[in-house]
């Protein structure tokens, strides 16, 4: 399936950074947003970040925003959205 998707980055360190996919559409169930993050890995695999962090972003209101992934990158993802920190760029997944 197809969704509208914009993509970020939250830098975790000078090396590593945690990839953001904020889902524009439609609220998606728990099993989409887990295939949508495994795809997100695998693309970044191929590319050769073989231990990536996605954190996938959910809702538009502070009220609705749900965010899933490890505890440590939601934490660092959801500073850095409430202090503007994350550049989105339309993204797709295909």
């Amino acid at each position: 399936m197809t969704y509208r998707l914009s993509y970020g980055t939250v830098r975790e360190s000078q090396r590593r950074a945690i990839h953001v996919l904020r889902i524009e559409d439609d609220a998606l169930t728990f099993l989409e947003i887990e295939d949508l993050a495994e795809r997100m890995r695998e693309r970044l695999q191929s590319r050769g970040e073989l231990t990536a962090e996605v954190v996938i972003v959910q809702g538009r209101g502070k009220e609705t925003l749900r965010l899933f992934g490890a505890p440590h990158a939601v934490n660092r993802v959801r500073t850095a959205m409430f202090n503007a920190a994350v550049n989105w760029t339309p993204f797709t997944l295909e």
